[in-house]
C-alpha cells in the first residue's frame, strides 16, 4: 500500500517552519562520522549549550563561573565539566526562575513536570527548539527498527483528558490522524476495553505499537490466556516501565513481533534505545550528555543527564533519580556500525502498573501520579492500594495543604476510580526507599 501520508507530513513541517526535517537529516549524517567526529559533534553542541547558560540564565551565572568552565576569554573550558554541582530537584525548587533562561518566551517556552522514580515532582522549561530534537529523535528511532513516518500505528497510552473530559483535542485528532496513529487509552483497562484494542488490532493491522510496558504486557496475558488469534505487527516498542526478559517473552508470544525497549522521561525526552532485542539500549548522545555516578560492583548507578537542546531552562547535570545497570564503562559512541557510547541494561526504581477495582478491571496509576504534578505544595508522595476500595496516599510538603487541594486531586483520582473508591492521606516527614535501595513510586499490596 502506498504511503501518501509521509510526503504531506513532510510539506506541513516544512511549512509550519518545523526543524524536525532538517533534525532528521542531521542525525542521519552522523552515521558516517568516525568515533573521534562523532565526539566532536557532542562537545560541540555542549560548549553551546555551557556559554548560552553562562550569558543567560541567572544561576549559571553564579555556578558556571565558580567552575571556571568559562575562562577569560570568554572560552569553554570542558576539562572542569564536573566541577559542576549536580542539578538536584531540591535546587529547581529553591532557585525556580533563576534557571530559566532571560529568552525562554521568545522561544515560546512552556511549563511542564517531572515524572520519574523519585516521587518529588518538580517544574521545568521547554520549548519548541527542544520539542522538534525529541521528535526527530523518535522518528529516527521509529525508522531504524522498520516503522516509516505515516505507516499504521496503535499508541497504547495514558491520557488524563480522555478520562476527565471524556475527549482527546481536536489538534490531537487531526495529528493522530495524519501519522495514521490509532490512539488507546490504557489508563482505564477493562476486560471489554482489552476486547476493543484486539479488535482495533486486526481490522486495522498496525505496523507498530508504541505502548505502556503494562498495558502491552496485560494485553498479552489475555490473549495467551484466552488463545485469541491476533494480527501480528512488525514491531512494539515498550516504554515508561522497564522491560523484564520475561515480560518480553510473554508479549513477543502473544504478538508473534519483536519487542523493543526505550526510556525517556518528561523533562528530558527520549534518552534510549534498543536496536536489537538484547536488553542493552542505546544512549541517543546528539541530544543528551550522560554520566553514570557511583557505580557499583554490579555497574549500576545514577544516572546524571545533561540535555543539549533545552535552551529555555537547561538541565546541565540534573540528577534524575533514576539508577541503571550499564554494560559497558568505556566512553565511545553508538552510530550504525560503531561502538556504543553507552549501553544501558536496564533502568531501575521506576514502578508503575495497574491498581485493581472490585469487579477485577484494571486502572493505570499513571493517572494517579499525574494528578500530583503541578501542586507546589507536595514536595514527594506515594500511592499504595491497600485495599480494594482503598488508596493511602503517603505525602511530605514543602508547605501547608489547603482543603480544597484535597478534594481537586481526590476528584481527579474518581474520574478513573469510581466514587466508591477511598482515599486516604498521611501526611509524613520522609518517604523511605525499599531495602534495594529502589523508590517504589506506587505499590499495590492485594493481588
Amino acid at each position: 500500500m502506498i504511503n501518501w501520508r509521509k510526503p504531506i507530513i513532510y510539506v506541513l513541517l516544512y511549512l509550519s517552519g518545523s526543524k524536525i526535517p532538517q533534525n532528521l537529516r542531521e542525525i542521519k549524517s552522523l552515521e558516517k562520522l568516525s568515533r573521534k567526529e562523532l565526539k566532536k559533534y557532542q562537545e560541540k553542541k555542549l560548549k553551546a549549550l555551557l556559554f548560552h547558560a553562562y550569558k543567560n540564565v541567572p544561576y549559571y551565572q553564579k555556578v558556571l563561573k565558580k567552575a571556571e568552565i568559562i575562562n577569560n576569554k570568554e572560552e569553554v573550558v570542558l576539562k572542569n565539566f564536573n566541577k559542576i554541582p549536580i542539578l538536584t530537584k531540591e535546587i529547581i525548587r529553591r532557585e525556580g526562575a533563576n534557571l530559566y533562561s532571560k529568552d525562554h518566551k521568545k522561544r515560546k517556552s512552556y511549563e511542564n513536570t517531572s515524572g520519574g522514580s523519585t516521587g518529588e515532582p518538580v517544574r521545568f522549561l521547554q520549548d519548541k527548539y527542544y520539542d522538534d530534537w525529541n521528535t526527530a529523535t523518535k522518528l529516527y528511532f521509529n525508522k531504524i527498527l522498520g516503522k516509516e513516518i505515516g505507516a499504521p500505528e496503535i499508541k497504547l497510552w495514558g491520557s488524563d483528558r480522555d478520562i476527565i473530559l471524556g475527549n482527546l483535542t481536536v489538534k490531537d485528532r487531526v495529528i493522530n490522524y495524519l501519522y495514521n496513529r490509532k490512539f488507546v487509552n490504557c489508563y482505564d483497562f477493562s476486560e471489554n476495553k482489552i476486547l476493543d484494542l484486539i479488535r482495533l488490532n486486526n481490522d486495522f493491522k498496525p505496523t507498530a505499537y508504541w505502548s505502556y510496558m503494562e498495558a502491552a504486557y496485560e494485553t498479552a496475558k489475555y490473549i495467551l490466556q484466552n488463545k485469541i488469534n491476533v494480527f501480528s505487527p512488525k514491531l512494539i516498542i515498550s516504554t515508561i516501565g522497564p522491560l523484564s526478559e520475561e515480560t518480553r517473552k510473554v508479549i513477543k508470544k502473544a504478538f508473534n513481533c519483536k519487542v523493543y525497549n526505550q526510556y525517556g522521561s518528561r523533562e528530558v525526552g527520549w534518552i534510549s534505545a534498543e536496536k536489537e532485542q538484547k536488553l542493552n539500549m542505546d544512549v541517543f548522545f546528539w541530544k543528551d550528555l550522560i554520566e553514570v555516578l557511583n557505580l557499583n560492583n554490579k555497574n549500576e548507578g545514577e544516572l546524571i543527564i545533561t540535555t543539549l537542546d533545552n535552551y529555555s531552562m537547561p538541565l546541565i547535570r540534573y540528577k534524575i533519580g533514576d539508577v541503571a545497570e550499564i554494560i559497558n564503562k568505556k566512553v565511545s559512541f553508538s552510530m550504525g556500525g560503531t561502538e556504543s557510547y553507552l549501553k544501558i541494561r536496564t533502568v531501575l526504581g521506576r514502578t508503575l502498573g495497574f491498581f485493581k477495582r472490585k469487579d477485577g478491571s484494571l486502572f493505570h496509576t499513571h493517572h494517579l501520579v499525574q494528578q500530583m504534578f503541578f501542586q507546589n505544595w507536595i514536595k514527594q508522595f506515594q500511592l499504595i492500594q491497600k485495599k480494594e476500595d482503598l488508596i493511602l496516599i503517603r505525602v511530605v510538603q514543602s508547605k501547608k495543604h489547603k482543603k480544597k487541594d484535597l478534594e481537586r486531586i481526590e476528584k481527579a483520582i474518581r474520574s478513573l476510580t469510581g466514587d466508591k473508591i477511598k482515599i486516604q492521606w498521611l501526611f509524613v516527614k520522609n518517604i523511605k526507599k525499599s531495602k534495594s535501595g529502589k523508590f517504589i513510586y506506587t505499590l499495590r499490596q492485594i493481588k
